[in-house]
């Protein structure tokens, strides 16, 4: 019970989520002259990318086996922030990623940087905000979401709802059409760390420009683990230098249960447990670190994400549904309305799996954005139609980004029209992106 006075915003459309896909959405759709409302749990945007402190915008370059130089693929909204967060000096110069490149962002400047998009479209923003429930008209159709707030309840009315969630929270809520990874096994969350106090030029030249850790370093953290002195529980290693002096993001840790069980962040045990056993793994990789690797004496750890990056938990079920072999094939689809070149990255067990797609792009249909059933919904973000191992690519920042600069344009389309988002045509969304400098073709 809540007896509160509860507040009400009438709107046209509501987002909820601010990570890149809810953002990129908000801004786009504010431009098209519609009213737009932003609510996010947190008090700043970047879901993934800032309170999971992942780090890295990935996905706008092509992977080779040949060019040393970055080949950018992706454009739109994507290519937009990128410029607005490296004028303010917030993104690194692109690093190698294995066969394709990545740039490490820093995670304050990124939060300016939206704050900024949204302030110049006077959207409205509701930050530490969780929609708690969703209006349903008759059997299916969503007008807006409750938001709990500490002021009282929110009772937003929207004409289009975008889930930009991450979790599918509004698609839940709203009982429509979800499932969870693959049969309910999900890819395990991590706890990204960055350390502070690192000689960087002595790490770059003992183990390369390459951010993800070769095979001797594995070897030595096998070695280490096997001997009882550290509890390491992934070999394989991604270790980025970053726009700070003597810095490096580390994604290393591999968070399960008790048990040993892949942990599902969809269940409050398991977002506990992922929380408690990240901060003690980023620990014991701290140790490692100074004791072994070249640059890394006098390191320690400055900061951890907010909270535990979570890589999958629930996803709509849509009018289609973007197969694993879409990926590893570089299919392309009429309807596409957003284009990745990113590998296919599995991080379960000692050593994750990366399965490359080469000098090649795949596309993602917008008909994975709109639900099975349910009226004025649509999915921006992680929590698309996806495969298991196809999300495990479609999941990253640029991506997202383009993602939301899509739903963003076909919720103002919806509202402007007065149509059904389902009505819209793929097709014609992608010429609306490409005028929109998506370069899509």
């Amino acid at each position: 019970m809540d007896l509160r006075p509860v507040s009400r915003i009438e709107t046209d459309v509501l987002i909820v989520g601010g990570g890149a896909a809810g953002v990129a959405a908000a801004v786009t759709a504010a431009r098209q002259g519609v009213r737009v409302v932003l609510a996010e749990r947190y008090g700043f945007c970047g879901g993934g990318a800032v309170a999971g402190l992942s780090g890295t915008v990935c996905g706008l370059y092509e992977a080779s086996d040949t060019a040393n130089a970055p080949r950018q693929v992706v454009f739109g909204f994507a290519d937009e922030f990128v410029r607005a967060l490296d004028a303010r000096g917030g993104l690194a110069p692109p690093v190698r990623y294995g066969k394709t490149h990545t740039r490490v962002h820093d995670p304050v400047m990124w939060r300016e940087t939206a704050d900024a998009f949204l302030r110049d479209q006077s959207i409205t923003v509701v930050f530490h905000a969780v929609a708690v429930g969703a209006h349903v008209e008759g059997r299916d159709a969503v007008g807006g979401a409750i938001l709990w707030s500490k002021q009282g309840p929110i009772d937003v009315r929207a004409r289009v709802t975008i889930d930009a969630s991450g979790d599918a929270d509004v698609v839940a809520m709203a009982g429509l059409p979800n499932f969870i990874g693959d049969n309910g096994r999900v890819q395990n969350p991590t706890m990204i760390f960055r350390l502070m106090g690192v000689d960087v030029d002595r790490f770059l030249a003992a183990h390369g420009d390459d951010t993800i850790m070769g095979p001797a370093v594995s070897e030595m953290i096998r070695a280490a683990n096997e001997s009882g002195k550290y509890r390491l529980p992934r070999a394989k290693i991604w270790l980025f230098t970053t726009t700070r002096p003597g810095e490096l993001l580390c994604n290393c840790t591999r968070v399960v249960g008790p048990d040993g069980r892949e942990l599902n962040p969809l269940f409050h045990a398991d977002f506990t447990d992922a929380e408690i056993e990240g901060r003690r793994q980023m620990r014991e990789y701290e140790r490692f670190f100074r004791d072994h690797l070249a640059g890394c004496e006098k390191a320690f750890v400055n900061d951890t994400g907010v909270q535990v990056g979570v890589r999958q938990t629930r996803q709509i079920e849509g009018v289609k549904k973007l197969a694993n072999t879409d990926v590893v094939k570089g299919t392309k689809f009429p309807d596409g309305i957003a284009r990745s070149p990113w590998p296919i990255e599995l991080h379960s067990g000692e050593k994750p799996r990366v399965e490359w797609l080469m000098n090649d792009v795949y596309e993602i249909p917008y008909q994975c954005f709109v639900p099975a059933r349910g009226q004025n919904l649509l999915a921006a973000g992680r929590c698309l139609s996806a495969e298991h191992e196809a999300v495990a690519s479609a999941r990253v920042t640029a991506q997202c980004f383009s993602y939301g600069h899509a739903i963003g344009h076909a919720a103002s389309i919806a509202v402007k029209e007065r149509i059904s988002p389902r009505a819209i045509r793929g097709e014609d969304l992608r010429a609306v992106l490409n005028r929109d400098g998506a370069r899509l073709d």
